[in-house]
């Protein structure tokens, strides 16, 4: 299978470009690689009426964000890991 490869990934700051967000920024809480699409915290909120069930009685209104399309994000900053140092394997040690 091919993986697409795109300018950002899961936890980069982006800003959006363009589009109803234009100008509002966060970081990227994941990507969506067969939709292009992003989901970015606090940007886009989508408010979805949930019924009455055991979890919530009175019933509910969630707000979750909605994903935007990935061409609309424009990197700030990376979100760079520490890199793992390996460990060198000690050949047998002669004995004295």
């Amino acid at each position: 299978m091919n993986r697409i490869k795109f300018h950002v990934k899961k936890g980069d700051q982006v800003e959006v470009i363009s589009g109803n967000f234009r100008g509002s920024s966060g970081k990227i809480l994941e990507v969506l690689p067969r939709r292009q699409r992003v989901l970015i915290e606090g940007v886009r909120i989508i408010k979805k009426h949930l019924r009455k069930s055991q979890d919530n009685p009175s019933g509910k209104i969630a707000e979750r964000e909605g994903p935007i399309h990935i061409s609309n994000v424009k990197l700030i900053e990376r979100n760079e890991k520490p890199v793992k140092e390996k460990k060198k394997k000690e050949g047998p040690k002669a004995k004295p």
